[in-house]
């Protein structure tokens, strides 16, 4: 069995700041390996108008509040930002933590906050990959330093300098989505790093997808560190009390309607639902937290439910 790595992803939505800066510094006393949050300007899980705070600068915050968790957006919203951009402000975000950052980026989705904010949208998703397809070699050149150029139809570059490079000789980037021809694809060429919700079925469907993609690119499979999103984790002595403590976070997030199959209940139900993932080897597995953060779920997760999955 692969070695298990729990991270944890904290949604800046429905929050105040010191609440969100805390779950941070939390998740870093308590030994996840991975913090993370939105890259989103408006809720997405229950109602769009409410609060929401941008997600490089909470990741900033949290650099220089923790000495030791990994940080990244899950995942970065390629079309707010030029790739040259993107790259510097993980480049910068890698000295602010010491060396800390994963590069996370996906094409982006949420169309309302696009328009409120005057944001390119494409015509659709596949031009939206397209973007995102354009805009991976730039990021991955200005990281290992190669002075990128491009002039493709959505994005441009001249020779662009990344100085100082980041603390990291090989920063990660993280690449979210399950897109069967074309998001594997991407990651496949390009990324160390692939998140993937859904239930067992579906992961393992995307994983003998990547691993075709892999051999028709000339990439080992092995080298791509897979991650799962587990939804909401809630985890109480009884099932009874779980299912009452997620029902009062989805309604304290926007009167949200309560997502189905997440991993909630005793410890030994959530390592019950965990375990197979880990056994296909999607072992490091990203918890969500929303607001107001559950301080024993988040504990739980590491103290009860870990210990279980590595036997």
């Amino acid at each position: 069995m692969s070695e298990v790595k729990i991270g944890a992803l904290c949604w800046n939505q429905y929050t105040d700041w010191s609440s969100l800066l805390e779950a941070g510094r939390r998740a870093d006393r308590l030994g996840y390996d991975s913090l993370w949050t939105w890259d989103h300007l408006y809720p997405i899980v229950g109602s769009a108008d409410g609060p929401i705070f941008e997600g490089w600068l909470t990741l900033t915050a949290w650099a220089g509040a923790t000495s030791r968790i990994r940080l990244g957006l899950m995942v970065g919203a390629n079309t707010f930002r030029e790739p040259a951009m993107t790259a510097k402000l993980a480049t910068t975000l890698d000295h602010v933590s010491g060396g800390r950052t994963v590069l996370g980026i996906g094409a982006a989705w949420f169309e309302t906050e696009h328009t409120a904010y005057g944001l390119p949208f494409g015509d659709g998703a596949p031009e939206r990959l397209r973007w995102l397809g354009e805009a991976l070699p730039i990021l991955r050149g200005m990281l290992d330093g190669t002075a990128p150029t491009a002039s493709g139809p959505r994005y441009a570059a001249k020779a662009v300098r990344n100085d100082p490079p980041p603390v990291q000789r090989h920063l990660p980037i993280l690449i979210g989505g399950g897109g069967e021809k074309v998001t594997l694809k991407l990651v496949a060429l390009h990324a160390d790093m692939h998140d993937v919700g859904g239930d067992l079925a579906t992961v393992k469907r995307k994983d003998d997808i990547l691993r075709e993609h892999c051999a028709m690119v000339g990439r080992d499979f092995n080298t791509i560190e897979r991650t799962h999103g587990l939804g909401v984790v809630v985890i109480r002595d009884s099932r009874e009390e779980a299912r009452k403590v997620v029902a009062a976070i989805f309604e304290h997030n926007g009167h949200a309607r309560m997502w189905q199959g997440q991993p909630v209940g005793t410890p030994e139900d959530v390592a019950e639902q965990l375990a197979p993932f880990v056994e296909i080897g999607r072992s490091h597995l990203v918890g969500g937290f929303p607001a107001p953060y559950d301080e024993e779920s988040m504990t739980r997760l590491i103290t009860d439910v870990k210990p279980l999955l590595r036997k």
